[in-house]
């Protein structure tokens, strides 16, 4: 992601300047930098945030829930708005919008456990689609959390054609369309070849000998 932005951000240098520049991305600051401010918790020896997985590490509620169904919804109340709308209008529970426990987002990570155990109960009454209506009319960002086979049943990718089936020696596959392809241009889907079907080609190309080529295909190490 860094190298790319680099390289447009020069190309569009280049264009205005007529000068090149030369980029160095590691992939380690890369890292570093993406850990953005929950790395600057643990300053000078403090204590970072607890591990989060896909929950925020900082703020509450902010993640993924389960519905009664089973299925998930992530969700994230960002703000004291969002929080009371959450309580009024998601949980339909207004008196917890006024519980001096939960009136601050530093007091919810605090509290998180219960919060958890109290959100999971309400959510348990509910389908999935009926925490997102909620969810919606509250104006509170939210996603379905698709499972693999979702994904692959998507109907927006269905509707947008970005599959497509690319031969290989045992028959077709289905393989995905590479995302942001200017319309002028054809994606590109090769077959896949098969096992050593472009041995002989390749080392050729590297300079070897038709008669090195004979004896490492005697030798089985080809």
């Amino acid at each position: 992601m860094y190298a790319y932005s680099n390289i447009l951000a020069a190309l569009i240098q280049r264009g205005k300047s007529a000068r090149g520049c030369r980029i160095d991305v590691s992939m380690l600051e890369s890292m570093a930098e993406w850990m953005s401010y929950p790395l600057y918790y643990a300053f000078e020896g403090a204590d970072p945030p607890p591990r989060a997985a896909a929950s925020h590490a900082t703020i509450y509620p902010y993640g993924p829930f389960v519905a009664g169904d089973g299925r998930t919804v992530m969700l994230g109340v960002q703000n004291e708005r969002e929080w009371q709308a959450f309580c009024t209008q998601v949980l339909r529970e207004p008196a917890l919008a006024g519980d001096a426990r939960y009136q601050s987002n530093a007091r919810r990570v605090a509290a998180k456990p219960e919060l958890q155990r109290l959100i999971t109960e309400h959510f348990a009454r509910l389908t999935l689609d009926e925490v997102i209506a909620r969810l919606e009319g509250a104006q509170i960002a939210n996603a379905h959390v698709n499972t693999m086979h979702d994904v692959w049943a998507h109907p927006q990718l269905k509707a947008r054609g970005r599959w497509v089936e690319v031969p290989t020696p045992h028959g077709p596959v289905p393989a995905l369309l590479p995302p942001g392809l200017p319309a002028s241009f054809d994606a590109r889907m090769d077959a896949v070849p098969a096992l050593g079907q472009h041995t002989v080609s390749l080392l050729a190309e590297l300079g070897f000998t038709p008669t090195e080529i004979e004896r490492l295909q005697a030798d089985a190490a080809i």
